[in-house]
Protein backbone atom coordinates (compact mmCIF):
# COMPACT_ATOMS: atom_id res chain seq x y z
CA UNK A 1 0.00 0.00 0.00
CA UNK A 2 2.85 2.36 0.92
CA UNK A 3 4.71 1.59 -2.35
CA UNK A 4 1.65 2.37 -4.45
CA UNK A 5 1.21 5.66 -2.59
CA UNK A 6 4.79 6.61 -3.37
CA UNK A 7 4.15 6.03 -7.08
CA UNK A 8 1.07 8.24 -7.19
CA UNK A 9 3.02 11.50 -6.84
CA UNK A 10 5.53 11.09 -9.75
CA UNK A 11 2.86 9.59 -12.00
CA UNK A 12 0.48 12.43 -11.16
CA UNK A 13 3.22 14.99 -11.77
CA UNK A 14 3.95 13.51 -15.20
CA UNK A 15 0.25 13.59 -16.06
CA UNK A 16 -0.01 17.23 -15.01
CA UNK A 17 3.07 18.16 -17.08
CA UNK A 18 1.69 16.41 -20.15
CA UNK A 19 -1.68 18.09 -19.67
CA UNK A 20 -0.01 21.49 -19.33
CA UNK A 21 2.02 20.85 -22.47
CA UNK A 22 -1.10 19.90 -24.42
CA UNK A 23 -3.01 22.94 -23.18
CA UNK A 24 -0.04 25.17 -24.12
CA UNK A 25 -0.41 24.03 -27.74
CA UNK A 26 -3.86 25.62 -28.07
CA UNK A 27 -3.37 28.83 -30.13
CA UNK A 28 -5.19 31.09 -27.66
CA UNK A 29 -3.12 29.82 -24.73
CA UNK A 30 0.14 29.74 -26.69
CA UNK A 31 -0.37 33.32 -27.86
CA UNK A 32 -0.81 34.55 -24.29
CA UNK A 33 2.04 32.61 -22.72
CA UNK A 34 4.71 32.27 -25.43
CA UNK A 35 6.04 35.80 -25.03
CA UNK A 36 6.27 35.40 -21.26
CA UNK A 37 8.25 32.20 -21.67
CA UNK A 38 10.49 33.83 -24.27
CA UNK A 39 11.13 36.83 -22.00
CA UNK A 40 12.04 34.51 -19.17
CA UNK A 41 14.46 32.60 -21.39
CA UNK A 42 16.07 35.86 -22.54
CA UNK A 43 16.49 37.09 -18.96
CA UNK A 44 18.14 33.82 -17.93
CA UNK A 45 20.45 33.95 -20.94
CA UNK A 46 21.38 37.57 -20.23
CA UNK A 47 22.36 36.63 -16.69
CA UNK A 48 24.52 33.74 -17.88
CA UNK A 49 25.95 35.49 -20.95
CA UNK A 50 25.18 39.23 -20.92
CA UNK A 51 25.12 40.54 -24.53
CA UNK A 52 25.91 44.06 -23.32
CA UNK A 53 29.40 42.89 -22.37
CA UNK A 54 30.26 41.89 -25.94
CA UNK A 55 31.52 44.54 -28.38
CA UNK A 56 32.35 44.50 -32.07
CA UNK A 57 35.80 45.86 -32.89
CA UNK A 58 36.26 46.62 -36.61
CA UNK A 59 39.50 45.36 -38.05
CA UNK A 60 39.77 48.27 -40.43
CA UNK A 61 39.37 51.10 -37.95
CA UNK A 62 40.62 54.41 -39.29
CA UNK A 63 43.78 56.05 -38.02
CA UNK A 64 43.27 58.69 -35.31
CA UNK A 65 41.86 61.87 -36.77
CA UNK A 66 41.04 60.37 -40.17
CA UNK A 67 37.33 59.95 -39.49
CA UNK A 68 37.01 63.50 -38.24
CA UNK A 69 38.77 64.71 -41.38
CA UNK A 70 36.34 62.79 -43.59
CA UNK A 71 33.39 64.09 -41.59
CA UNK A 72 34.52 67.70 -41.86
CA UNK A 73 35.02 67.31 -45.59
CA UNK A 74 31.53 65.82 -45.95
CA UNK A 75 30.03 68.69 -43.98
CA UNK A 76 31.83 71.27 -46.12
CA UNK A 77 30.38 69.67 -49.23
CA UNK A 78 26.86 69.59 -47.85
CA UNK A 79 26.61 72.97 -46.15
CA UNK A 80 26.81 75.27 -49.22
CA UNK A 81 24.12 73.36 -51.11
CA UNK A 82 21.16 75.31 -49.78
CA UNK A 83 19.77 77.51 -52.52
CA UNK A 84 18.38 75.79 -55.59
CA UNK A 85 15.82 72.99 -55.81
CA UNK A 86 16.73 69.49 -56.98
CA UNK A 87 15.24 68.14 -60.19
CA UNK A 88 11.63 66.99 -60.03
CA UNK A 89 11.25 63.29 -59.32
CA UNK A 90 8.36 60.87 -59.67
CA UNK A 91 7.31 58.61 -56.83
CA UNK A 92 6.98 55.77 -59.30
CA UNK A 93 10.52 56.01 -60.66
CA UNK A 94 12.07 56.41 -57.22
CA UNK A 95 10.23 53.51 -55.62
CA UNK A 96 10.91 51.33 -58.63
CA UNK A 97 14.63 51.72 -57.96
CA UNK A 98 14.46 50.50 -54.38
CA UNK A 99 15.61 47.06 -53.27
CA UNK A 100 15.14 45.13 -50.05
CA UNK A 101 18.55 46.21 -48.84
CA UNK A 102 18.45 49.86 -49.89
CA UNK A 103 19.20 51.79 -53.06
CA UNK A 104 20.82 50.12 -56.02
CA UNK A 105 24.58 50.52 -55.50
CA UNK A 106 25.06 50.69 -59.27
CA UNK A 107 22.76 53.70 -59.63
CA UNK A 108 24.45 57.01 -60.33
CA UNK A 109 24.53 59.23 -57.25
CA UNK A 110 25.45 62.90 -57.28
CA UNK A 111 24.95 65.71 -54.81
CA UNK A 112 21.90 67.82 -55.58
CA UNK A 113 22.15 71.62 -55.38
CA UNK A 114 20.04 72.01 -52.24
CA UNK A 115 19.69 70.72 -48.75
CA UNK A 116 16.94 72.94 -47.35
CA UNK A 117 13.32 71.87 -47.97
CA UNK A 118 11.05 74.58 -49.27
CA UNK A 119 8.70 75.88 -46.55
CA UNK A 120 4.99 75.33 -47.05
CA UNK A 121 3.20 78.38 -48.40
CA UNK A 122 0.06 77.81 -46.33
CA UNK A 123 0.36 78.14 -42.52
CA UNK A 124 -0.39 74.89 -40.72
CA UNK A 125 -3.19 74.64 -38.18
CA UNK A 126 -2.13 74.73 -34.54
CA UNK A 127 -3.37 71.21 -33.95
CA UNK A 128 -4.49 68.17 -35.92
CA UNK A 129 -5.83 64.82 -34.79
CA UNK A 130 -6.58 62.15 -37.38
CA UNK A 131 -9.33 59.69 -36.53
CA UNK A 132 -10.21 56.32 -38.00
CA UNK A 133 -7.06 54.37 -37.11
CA UNK A 134 -7.93 50.98 -35.65
CA UNK A 135 -5.57 50.45 -32.73
CA UNK A 136 -4.15 46.99 -32.06
CA UNK A 137 -2.04 45.63 -29.23
CA UNK A 138 0.80 43.69 -30.79
CA UNK A 139 1.40 40.00 -30.42
CA UNK A 140 4.87 38.90 -29.33
CA UNK A 141 7.58 40.57 -31.45
CA UNK A 142 4.92 41.63 -33.96
CA UNK A 143 5.49 45.37 -33.77
CA UNK A 144 6.11 45.94 -37.50
CA UNK A 145 3.09 44.03 -38.84
CA UNK A 146 0.83 45.57 -36.18
CA UNK A 147 1.81 49.15 -36.90
CA UNK A 148 1.52 48.63 -40.64
CA UNK A 149 -1.98 47.23 -40.10
CA UNK A 150 -2.89 50.28 -38.01
CA UNK A 151 -1.56 52.70 -40.64
CA UNK A 152 -3.46 50.87 -43.39
CA UNK A 153 -6.69 50.89 -41.40
CA UNK A 154 -6.85 54.69 -41.67
CA UNK A 155 -7.41 54.28 -45.42
CA UNK A 156 -10.20 51.73 -44.98
CA UNK A 157 -8.08 48.59 -45.34
CA UNK A 158 -9.81 45.62 -43.77
CA UNK A 159 -7.34 43.39 -41.96
CA UNK A 160 -5.16 43.13 -38.88
CA UNK A 161 -1.65 42.19 -37.77
CA UNK A 162 -2.19 38.54 -38.66
CA UNK A 163 -2.65 39.47 -42.33
CA UNK A 164 0.45 41.65 -42.51
CA UNK A 165 2.49 39.12 -40.56
CA UNK A 166 1.93 36.39 -43.17
CA UNK A 167 4.14 38.35 -45.55
CA UNK A 168 6.39 40.36 -43.23
CA UNK A 169 7.18 37.50 -40.84
CA UNK A 170 6.20 34.43 -42.87
CA UNK A 171 8.13 31.80 -40.94
CA UNK A 172 6.06 31.15 -37.82
CA UNK A 173 8.51 28.49 -36.64
CA UNK A 174 11.20 31.07 -35.92
CA UNK A 175 11.11 34.34 -34.05
CA UNK A 176 11.94 36.82 -36.81
CA UNK A 177 13.00 39.91 -34.89
CA UNK A 178 12.99 42.46 -37.66
CA UNK A 179 10.76 44.06 -40.26
CA UNK A 180 12.25 46.80 -42.40
CA UNK A 181 10.33 49.80 -43.80
CA UNK A 182 11.16 48.69 -47.36
CA UNK A 183 9.42 45.37 -46.66
CA UNK A 184 6.35 47.30 -45.50
CA UNK A 185 6.33 49.28 -48.73
CA UNK A 186 6.51 46.01 -50.66
CA UNK A 187 3.51 44.66 -48.74
CA UNK A 188 1.41 47.75 -49.47
CA UNK A 189 2.30 47.68 -53.16
CA UNK A 190 1.63 43.95 -53.58
CA UNK A 191 -1.40 43.32 -51.39
CA UNK A 192 -3.44 46.53 -51.28
CA UNK A 193 -4.83 49.14 -53.65
CA UNK A 194 -2.75 51.79 -51.91
CA UNK A 195 0.81 53.00 -52.44
CA UNK A 196 3.62 53.81 -50.00
CA UNK A 197 7.08 55.29 -49.79
CA UNK A 198 9.79 55.51 -47.16
CA UNK A 199 12.54 58.10 -46.74
CA UNK A 200 15.24 59.11 -44.24
CA UNK A 201 15.88 62.45 -42.58
CA UNK A 202 12.42 63.45 -41.37
CA UNK A 203 11.82 66.26 -38.91
CA UNK A 204 9.17 68.01 -36.83
CA UNK A 205 7.91 70.27 -39.62
CA UNK A 206 7.58 67.37 -42.04
CA UNK A 207 5.48 65.38 -39.57
CA UNK A 208 3.22 68.35 -38.92
CA UNK A 209 2.79 69.06 -42.65
CA UNK A 210 1.87 65.47 -43.47
CA UNK A 211 -0.53 65.18 -40.55
CA UNK A 212 -2.20 68.49 -41.37
CA UNK A 213 -2.75 67.26 -44.92
CA UNK A 214 -4.40 64.08 -43.63
CA UNK A 215 -1.58 61.53 -43.82
CA UNK A 216 -0.69 59.44 -40.75
CA UNK A 217 3.05 58.79 -40.58
CA UNK A 218 4.61 55.46 -39.59
CA UNK A 219 8.04 55.92 -38.04
CA UNK A 220 10.68 53.65 -36.53
CA UNK A 221 12.21 54.78 -33.25
CA UNK A 222 14.10 53.57 -30.23
CA UNK A 223 12.34 52.22 -27.17
CA UNK A 224 13.87 51.72 -23.72
CA UNK A 225 11.42 49.91 -21.41
CA UNK A 226 12.13 50.02 -17.68
CA UNK A 227 12.39 46.22 -17.37
CA UNK A 228 14.49 45.58 -20.47
CA UNK A 229 17.23 47.03 -22.68
CA UNK A 230 17.00 49.30 -25.72
CA UNK A 231 15.06 47.94 -28.70
CA UNK A 232 13.57 49.16 -31.96
CA UNK A 233 9.89 50.04 -32.11
CA UNK A 234 7.41 51.33 -34.70
CA UNK A 235 4.84 54.05 -33.99
CA UNK A 236 2.00 55.57 -36.02
CA UNK A 237 1.94 59.35 -35.54
CA UNK A 238 -1.66 60.53 -35.84
CA UNK A 239 -1.79 64.07 -34.47
CA UNK A 240 0.02 67.10 -33.05
CA UNK A 241 -0.72 70.08 -30.82
CA UNK A 242 1.56 73.12 -31.06
CA UNK A 243 0.23 74.70 -27.85
CA UNK A 244 1.22 71.62 -25.86
CA UNK A 245 4.21 70.69 -28.07
CA UNK A 246 2.82 67.17 -28.13
CA UNK A 247 2.32 64.47 -30.73
CA UNK A 248 -0.38 61.85 -30.54
CA UNK A 249 0.88 58.38 -31.45
CA UNK A 250 -0.71 54.98 -31.76
CA UNK A 251 1.52 52.68 -29.72
CA UNK A 252 1.00 48.93 -30.12
CA UNK A 253 2.84 48.26 -26.85
CA UNK A 254 0.96 50.68 -24.63
CA UNK A 255 -2.24 52.50 -25.61
CA UNK A 256 -4.08 54.26 -28.43
CA UNK A 257 -3.74 58.06 -28.61
CA UNK A 258 -0.57 58.10 -26.52
CA UNK A 259 0.89 61.60 -25.98
CA UNK A 260 4.58 62.17 -26.72
CA UNK A 261 6.41 65.48 -26.56
CA UNK A 262 7.96 67.00 -29.66
CA UNK A 263 11.36 66.89 -27.96
CA UNK A 264 11.15 63.24 -26.91
CA UNK A 265 10.22 62.10 -30.39
CA UNK A 266 12.17 64.34 -32.74
CA UNK A 267 15.22 65.06 -30.59
CA UNK A 268 15.68 61.64 -29.03
CA UNK A 269 13.95 58.37 -29.97
CA UNK A 270 13.48 59.01 -33.69
CA UNK A 271 17.21 59.70 -34.04
CA UNK A 272 17.90 56.04 -33.26
CA UNK A 273 16.68 55.12 -36.77
CA UNK A 274 17.97 58.05 -38.81
CA UNK A 275 14.55 59.77 -38.73
CA UNK A 276 13.03 57.23 -41.11
CA UNK A 277 9.36 57.61 -42.02
CA UNK A 278 6.82 55.77 -44.13
CA UNK A 279 3.72 57.31 -45.73
CA UNK A 280 0.81 55.31 -47.15
CA UNK A 281 -1.44 57.09 -49.63
CA UNK A 282 -4.19 56.46 -52.18
CA UNK A 283 -2.72 56.42 -55.68
CA UNK A 284 -5.06 59.19 -56.82
CA UNK A 285 -3.47 61.50 -54.22
CA UNK A 286 0.08 60.96 -55.47
CA UNK A 287 0.45 64.47 -56.91
CA UNK A 288 -0.65 66.00 -53.61
CA UNK A 289 1.90 63.97 -51.67
CA UNK A 290 4.64 64.91 -54.14
CA UNK A 291 3.90 68.59 -53.50
CA UNK A 292 4.01 68.05 -49.74
CA UNK A 293 7.35 66.25 -49.85
CA UNK A 294 8.90 68.65 -52.33
CA UNK A 295 12.63 67.94 -52.73
CA UNK A 296 12.39 65.16 -50.13
CA UNK A 297 10.74 63.09 -52.80
CA UNK A 298 14.19 62.45 -54.25
CA UNK A 299 15.94 59.66 -52.33
CA UNK A 300 19.39 61.10 -52.89
CA UNK A 301 18.28 64.44 -51.51
CA UNK A 302 16.74 62.76 -48.45
CA UNK A 303 19.98 60.92 -47.71
CA UNK A 304 21.90 64.18 -48.11
CA UNK A 305 19.52 65.86 -45.70
CA UNK A 306 19.92 63.02 -43.20
CA UNK A 307 23.72 63.17 -43.56
CA UNK A 308 23.74 66.89 -42.86
CA UNK A 309 21.53 66.38 -39.81
CA UNK A 310 23.88 63.69 -38.50
CA UNK A 311 26.91 65.94 -39.02
CA UNK A 312 25.21 68.78 -37.15
CA UNK A 313 24.33 66.44 -34.27
CA UNK A 314 27.85 65.01 -34.06
CA UNK A 315 29.11 68.44 -32.99
CA UNK A 316 26.63 68.73 -30.09
CA UNK A 317 25.82 65.26 -28.74
CA UNK A 318 27.57 62.82 -26.44
CA UNK A 319 27.18 59.28 -25.11
CA UNK A 320 24.64 57.01 -26.76
CA UNK A 321 23.12 59.86 -28.77
CA UNK A 322 26.54 60.55 -30.28
CA UNK A 323 26.84 56.86 -31.16
CA UNK A 324 23.55 57.04 -33.06
CA UNK A 325 24.58 60.26 -34.84
CA UNK A 326 27.74 58.61 -36.19
CA UNK A 327 25.79 55.48 -37.07
CA UNK A 328 23.22 57.59 -38.94
CA UNK A 329 25.98 59.34 -40.86
CA UNK A 330 27.20 55.94 -42.02
CA UNK A 331 23.68 54.85 -43.00
CA UNK A 332 23.13 58.05 -45.00
CA UNK A 333 26.46 57.61 -46.78
CA UNK A 334 25.46 54.03 -47.64
CA UNK A 335 22.30 55.50 -49.17
CA UNK A 336 24.54 57.79 -51.23
CA UNK A 337 26.69 54.78 -52.24
CA UNK A 338 29.75 56.37 -50.58
CA UNK A 339 30.74 53.09 -48.95
CA UNK A 340 34.29 53.93 -47.91
CA UNK A 341 33.15 57.03 -46.01
CA UNK A 342 30.25 55.06 -44.55
CA UNK A 343 32.62 52.38 -43.27
CA UNK A 344 34.71 55.04 -41.53
CA UNK A 345 31.61 56.55 -39.91
CA UNK A 346 30.50 53.13 -38.66
CA UNK A 347 34.01 52.52 -37.32
CA UNK A 348 33.67 55.69 -35.26
CA UNK A 349 30.20 54.67 -34.06
CA UNK A 350 31.43 51.25 -32.89
CA UNK A 351 34.41 52.93 -31.23
CA UNK A 352 31.99 55.08 -29.20
CA UNK A 353 29.86 52.01 -28.45
CA UNK A 354 32.79 50.44 -26.63
CA UNK A 355 32.99 53.44 -24.28
CA UNK A 356 29.31 53.38 -23.27
CA UNK A 357 28.27 51.92 -19.91
CA UNK A 358 27.02 48.40 -20.48
CA UNK A 359 23.46 49.25 -19.46
CA UNK A 360 23.40 51.99 -22.14
CA UNK A 361 24.62 49.87 -25.05
CA UNK A 362 21.90 49.31 -27.69
CA UNK A 363 23.10 45.78 -28.43
CA UNK A 364 19.96 44.92 -30.42
CA UNK A 365 20.63 47.58 -33.08
CA UNK A 366 22.04 45.19 -35.67
CA UNK A 367 18.82 43.15 -35.49
CA UNK A 368 17.24 46.03 -37.41
CA UNK A 369 20.05 47.43 -39.57
CA UNK A 370 22.13 46.25 -42.52
CA UNK A 371 24.04 49.43 -43.35
CA UNK A 372 27.36 48.37 -41.75
CA UNK A 373 27.27 45.09 -43.69
CA UNK A 374 26.79 47.00 -46.94
CA UNK A 375 29.52 49.51 -46.14
CA UNK A 376 32.14 46.95 -45.10
CA UNK A 377 31.29 44.53 -47.90
CA UNK A 378 31.44 47.19 -50.62
CA UNK A 379 34.70 48.49 -49.15
CA UNK A 380 36.26 45.04 -49.45
CA UNK A 381 36.33 44.54 -45.67
CA UNK A 382 34.87 41.04 -45.78
CA UNK A 383 36.28 39.85 -42.47
CA UNK A 384 34.59 42.77 -40.73
CA UNK A 385 31.29 41.65 -42.26
CA UNK A 386 31.83 38.14 -40.88
CA UNK A 387 32.94 39.36 -37.46
CA UNK A 388 30.00 41.74 -37.16
CA UNK A 389 27.54 39.00 -38.15
CA UNK A 390 29.07 36.62 -35.60
CA UNK A 391 28.79 39.29 -32.91
CA UNK A 392 25.20 40.03 -33.93
CA UNK A 393 24.28 36.35 -33.63
CA UNK A 394 25.77 36.33 -30.14
CA UNK A 395 23.79 39.45 -29.24
CA UNK A 396 20.56 37.69 -30.30
CA UNK A 397 18.88 35.07 -28.12
CA UNK A 398 18.30 33.01 -31.28
CA UNK A 399 20.32 33.28 -34.54
CA UNK A 400 17.29 33.94 -36.75
CA UNK A 401 18.41 37.10 -38.57
CA UNK A 402 18.21 36.36 -42.28
CA UNK A 403 19.99 39.59 -43.28
CA UNK A 404 23.01 38.72 -41.16
CA UNK A 405 23.20 35.23 -42.68
CA UNK A 406 22.94 36.74 -46.17
CA UNK A 407 25.74 39.26 -45.70
CA UNK A 408 28.00 36.78 -43.92
CA UNK A 409 27.41 34.39 -46.80
CA UNK A 410 28.30 37.08 -49.31
CA UNK A 411 31.52 37.81 -47.40
CA UNK A 412 32.41 34.12 -47.28
CA UNK A 413 31.85 33.90 -51.02
CA UNK A 414 34.10 36.92 -51.63
CA UNK A 415 36.83 35.19 -49.61
CA UNK A 416 36.47 32.02 -51.66
CA UNK A 417 34.82 30.02 -48.85
CA UNK A 418 32.06 28.75 -51.08
CA UNK A 419 30.74 25.96 -48.85
CA UNK A 420 30.32 28.32 -45.91
CA UNK A 421 28.70 30.88 -48.20
CA UNK A 422 26.16 28.37 -49.51
CA UNK A 423 25.28 27.24 -45.99
CA UNK A 424 24.59 30.82 -44.87
CA UNK A 425 22.64 31.70 -48.01
CA UNK A 426 20.46 28.62 -47.53
CA UNK A 427 19.77 29.64 -43.92
CA UNK A 428 18.81 33.15 -45.02
CA UNK A 429 16.48 31.83 -47.71
CA UNK A 430 14.87 29.34 -45.34
CA UNK A 431 14.28 31.90 -42.59
CA UNK A 432 12.32 34.24 -44.87
CA UNK A 433 10.98 32.86 -48.17
CA UNK A 434 10.13 36.42 -49.28
CA UNK A 435 13.76 37.53 -49.00
CA UNK A 436 14.80 37.22 -52.63
CA UNK A 437 18.50 38.10 -52.50
CA UNK A 438 19.89 34.84 -51.01
CA UNK A 439 17.90 32.76 -53.50
CA UNK A 440 19.25 34.84 -56.38
CA UNK A 441 22.79 34.36 -55.13
CA UNK A 442 22.26 30.61 -54.74
CA UNK A 443 21.06 30.50 -58.34
CA UNK A 444 24.17 32.40 -59.37
CA UNK A 445 26.23 29.70 -57.62
CA UNK A 446 24.31 26.97 -59.40
CA UNK A 447 22.68 25.75 -56.20
CA UNK A 448 19.08 24.52 -56.28
CA UNK A 449 17.06 25.51 -53.23
CA UNK A 450 13.38 24.60 -52.71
Amino acid sequence: MRKSSLLIFPVGLCVLCLAALLIYQFPAVHERLAWRLANWQVKVQRILNPPEALVFVPGGTAQPGLVETIAKATLEVLRPLITASPPATSLVTQEGRATQNGPDPTAAVSLQPTLTPSPTSTPLPGKTLLSGIVHEYQQFNNCGPTNLAMALSFWGWQGDQRDTRRYLRPNLEVDDKNVMPAEMVAYVEQFTELAALTRQGGDLDLLRSLLAAGYPVLIEAGHDPPDDSWMGHFLVVSGYDDDLSMFTVQDSLTNPDTPMTYADLTQHWWRDFNYVYLVIYPKERQAELERLLGPRLDETYSYQLAAQKAMDEITTLQGRDLFFAWFNLGSSQVGLADYAAAAQAYDKAFEIYQTLPEDMRPYRLMWYQVGPYQAYYNSGRYQDVINLANTTFTWASKPVLEESYYWRGMAYQALGKTNLAIADLKKAAALNPNFALPRLELQHLGVTFP
